[in-house]
C-alpha cells in the first residue's frame, strides 16, 4: 500500500492537472475532487454545489442538501497547494468554522437579497433561507476540507444547537482522503454498533458466514440517520418514495398494521466484513455494513418516522447477515448477493452496470491502443480508464521510482479517464444538457442505461471507434470549459451549465443538418482545431446569455438547467453555424465506417476468444466436464456441446477452431456465472 506521503504527492498533481486540462481554478479543482470522493461513500449527495462566497467573517465554497434526511452540508476549504504537506492548525479550523456560522446566520437574515440573481452564491443563500423557514433543517453540518493533515493537538468539537437544530463539526483532512481511496481495495469502511439477536447458519462455504437477525425499526432509523446513503453505496436500488405500490404497502404496514412487518415484509440482505458478538451470542459490532437488498425498505422505514411521524418502535425487521471471509474478494461478492437478491421489484439491467462488459471493453482498448504523437513529441503515450476511483495510484502502489516515472510517461495523468466524467461528455453529446445538470451520479446512472440497452441489441457496439471518439468527446468537453473560464464575457457561474448546454447545442445542429462530426480530426490531433474551438466559443456566449435568463417563474438558473423544458427553449436559438468539410461526414461515410468497426471488432473477439480458451489449463476443462455431466438434465446441452467439451477435456482437441473456441468459452463462463468454483 503507498504511504500517505505518496498519496499527497499523486493527488496534487491530480487537482493540478484538473485544473490545468478543464481550465478549472486550483481551488475549484481541489474542491470538486474532494466532494466526488464524499460522494462516493454517501457522505454527500450527487447535488453538492460549488459557489464561493467570501465576506467579512463569512466563507463558504459550497453547499449540499440531503432530501432525504433534511440534512444541510455548508463547505468551505483549506487549499494550501504546497509542495509538502502541511499541517491544518486549531487556530485555522476555528476561524473556518466561525465564518461558516456566520454565512449561515446571514443567509437566515436574508442575504440573498443583496446577492446578483445570476450567481450561485444566490441560489446558495436563498435556498438555505427556504429550507430554513419550511422547516426542512433538521441538521446542519459544517465541513472544512482541506489538503493539509489535521494537528493531532486537535481532538473534536462538540455539537451544538442553533435555533433547535443540532450543529456538526466536520474535517475531512488529506488523512481522510487518504482512507477513503484506500478503503476501495482495503474493504475499509465504517462501524456500527448494535445490539442484536442472531442464529448462526452453518454452510458450506468457504467464503463466508451466515447469520439470521431482526432489527427493531428504531435502530434501523437511526443507523440510517447516521450513516445515510453509505449503507447502500453498493446497493442497486434507490429510494422511490412511497409511490409504487411496494411503497406504500410498506408505509400501510407500518402505520396499521405494525407488529405484523416480520410477517409481511422480506427484510433485509446485508454483508460485512466481519462482526464481534458477546457473551450471549449477540452480534454488537458489525465492521463495513452494507444494504446490498432491502434499501427501499431502509428509507421507508426512515422516511416513515421522519417524513410521516409513525411509530416504527414496534416494527421488527429480519435481516440476513453474509460476513465475507476474504475482505479482497468483498466487492465482488456483494455485487452478486446484490444481483440476485434484488427480485421484489422489477431492476433494470443497468443497475449493475459495474458488472457490464462496457468497463472490460473500456479497458481492454485503454491499455492497447496508442494515442497519436503531437506536438513533436517523441514518447508514445495511452489513455487510462479508471473504473474505480483511485484505480490510476493503486496500479503504482509497488512500483520501483524508474518503473513509476516509467509508468506516468505511457499513461499521463492528464490522460486519466474518470467514468463519471466520461458519462458527462457522452450526455452532453447525445444532447441531455438537463440530465448533465443534474449532477454526476444522476448523469452516469443515465448514461449506463444508454449503454446497457444499446449492449443488449448490439454487443458489438463497444468499438475501438467508440474507444477513440469518446475519449474525443472527454477532450472536447474540457476544452470547452477552458474556452468559457477564459473568455471575457463570462462573468462567472454556471460554468458547467454553459458547458453541457453548448455541446449538446453544436451536436443538435450538426444532427440537424444531417451530418456526424468526424472525431478523427480531434483523435489524431488530440485537441479540437481552431475552427472548431471558434463555433464553440460563439454557441458558448449565446448559450451563457440564454442560460441566465430563465423563464418566468424559474428565478434559480441551477434548477432551471436541470429541465427539458430548458433545452427545449435552447433549441430555438438558431444559430447559424458553419463548419469545414473535413469535419463533417454523410450519412453514406458513417454507415460504412460503423459497419467496418463492428467487422474488425467481431474478428478481434473472436481471436481473443480462441487465444483465451487456448492458454486455458487441461485442469479447467477436466472440471467443467465433470460439472456439465453432473448437471445434465438441468443445462440440456446439444450435442455438440457435449461433445467438444468432452473432446477437450480428454486432449482429443489440441487447437480448437474459432468456433470450438466460442461452445468451450461460453461454457466456461457460464459456469462462473452460476457461481461453480473453477480452479482458475
Amino acid at each position: 500500500m503507498i504511504s500517505l506521503d505518496e498519496f499527497y504527492e499523486d493527488f496534487m498533481q491530480s487537482v493540478l492537472s484538473e485544473s490545468d486540462s478543464r481550465g478549472l481554478m486550483k481551488s475549484q479543482a481541489f474542491f470538486e475532487n474532494v466532494c466526488e470522493e464524499l460522494v462516493s461513500i454517501g457522505e454527500l449527495t450527487p447535488n453538492y454545489t460549488f459557489a464561493e462566497y467570501q465576506k467579512t467573517c463569512m466563507e463558504v465554497e459550497g453547499y449540499d442538501y440531503d432530501e432525504e434526511r433534511n440534512i444541510l452540508s455548508i463547505l468551505t476549504h483549506k487549499f494550501f497547494q504546497e509542495d509538502e504537506m502541511q499541517t491544518l492548525t486549531k487556530s485555522i479550523i476555528d476561524t473556518k468554522f466561525k465564518r461558516l456560522e456566520g454565512f449561515y446566520e446571514k443567509c437566515l437574515d436574508e442575504l440573498y437579497i443583496n446577492l446578483e440573481e445570476t450567481s450561485e452564491a444566490y441560489s446558495m443563500a436563498y435556498n438555505i433561507y427556504r429550507y430554513s423557514i419550511e422547516n426542512k433543517i433538521d441538521k446542519i453540518r459544517f465541513i472544512i476540507l482541506s489538503d493539509g493533515a489535521l494537528t493531532n493537538r486537535f481532538k473534536s468539537i462538540q455539537s451544538k444547537e442553533i435555533n433547535g437544530i443540532k450543529i456538526e463539526y466536520r474535517i475531512v483532512d488529506i488523512d481522510y482522503i487518504y482512507k477513503i481511496q484506500m478503503s476501495q481495495y482495503s474493504g475499509g469502511g465504517f462501524k456500527v454498533n448494535v445490539n442484536l439477536p442472531c442464529l448462526e447458519i452453518p454452510t458450506k462455504s468457504d467464503e463466508y458466514e451466515a447469520y439470521l437477525t431482526v432489527m427493531c425499526g428504531d435502530d434501523l432509523v437511526n443507523i440510517y440517520g447516521e450513516y445515510g446513503q453509505r449503507l447502500l453505496e453498493q446497493n442497486v436500488r434507490t429510494f422511490l418514495q412511497f409511490k409504487g405500490s411496494v411503497n406504500k404497502g410498506i408505509k400501510n404496514t407500518i402505520q396499521y398494521k405494525s407488529d405484523m412487518f416480520f410477517a409481511y415484509n422480506n427484510g433485509i440482505t446485508a454483508t460485512a466484513t466481519s462482526i464481534e458478538r458477546d457473551e450471549n451470542g449477540n452480534i454488537i459490532l458489525i465492521n463495513d455494513f452494507q444494504i446490498v437488498n432491502g434499501g427501499q425498505t431502509t428509507s421507508a422505514i426512515y422516511a416513515a418516522k421522519k417524513t410521516s411521524k409513525l411509530d416504527v418502535s414496534n416494527v421488527s425487521v429480519p435481516m440476513k447477515l453474509s460476513v465475507v471471509k476474504d475482505k479482497e474478494k468483498q466487492n465482488e461478492f456483494v455485487s452478486k448477493v446484490s444481483e440476485y437478491a434484488n427480485t421484489q421489484n422489477k431492476v433494470n439491467k443497468s443497475d449493475f452496470f459495474s458488472n457490464s462488459p462496457f468497463h472490460k471493453q473500456m479497458k481492454e482498448y485503454s491499455q492497447r491502443v496508442w494515442a497519436p504523437v503531437c506536438d513533436g513529441s517523441q514518447k508514445r503515450t495511452r489513455w487510462f480508464y479508471e473504473r474505480v476511483r483511485g484505480e490510476y495510484l493503486n496500479e503504482q502502489a509497488y512500483l520501483t521510482k524508474a518503473k513509476k516515472d516509467k509508468y506516468q510517461m505511457e499513461y499521463p495523468k492528464k490522460q486519466l479517464i474518470d467514468k463519471t466524467f466520461l458519462a458527462k461528455s457522452e450526455n452532453a453529446w447525445l444532447q441531455k444538457p438537463h440530465i448533465v445538470c443534474k449532477g454526476a451520479q444522476y448523469s452516469f446512472a443515465n448514461f449506463a442505461n444508454d449503454i446497457t440497452s444499446k449492449l443488449d441489441k448490439d454487443n458489438l457496439c463497444i468499438t475501438e471507434s467508440y474507444f477513440k471518439d469518446a475519449i474525443s468527446r472527454i477532450i472536447m468537453f474540457r476544452t470547452v470549459e477552458k474556452i468559457i473560464s477564459s473568455s471575457v464575457w463570462y462573468d462567472g457561474g454556471y460554468r458547467s451549465q454553459t458547458v453541457a448546454y453548448t455541446i449538446a447545442y453544436l451536436s443538435y445542429s450538426i444532427e440537424k443538418a444531417g451530418k456526424f462530426l468526424n472525431f478523427n480530426e480531434i483523435w489524431e490531433n488530440q485537441t479540437l482545431p481552431q475552427e472548431l474551438i471558434d463555433i464553440l466559443s460563439y454557441i458558448a456566449r449565446e448559450v451563457y446569455i440564454q442560460i441566465n435568463k430563465p423563464q418566468s417563474g424559474h428565478a434559480n438558473v441551477s434548477q432551471w438547467a436541470k429541465k427539458e423544458q430548458c433545452w427545449e427553449e435552447m433549441k430555438k436559438l438558431n444559430l447559424s453555424i458553419s463548419l469545414p468539410k473535413k469535419l463533417l461526414l454523410n450519412k453514406q461515410d458513417e454507415k460504412y465506417n460503423k459497419k467496418e468497426d463492428r467487422r474488425i471488432k467481431k474478428i478481434d473477439d473472436n481471436i481473443q476468444v480462441q487465444s483465451t480458451v487456448i492458454q486455458m489449463n487441461m485442469s479447467i476443462w477436466i472440471e467443467l466436464n465433470s460439472y456439465y455431466m453432473e448437471h445434465v438434465k438441468e443445462y440440456k446441452l446439444s450435442m455438440a456441446q457435449r461433445d467438444i467439451l468432452k473432446k477437450m477435456s480428454m486432449g482429443v482437441i489440441t487447437l480448437p477452431s474459432e468456433k470450438q473456441s466460442k461452445i468451450l468459452y461460453d461454457l466456461y463462463i457460464r459456469a462462473k456465472e452460476d457461481g461453480v468454483d473453477i480452479n482458475d
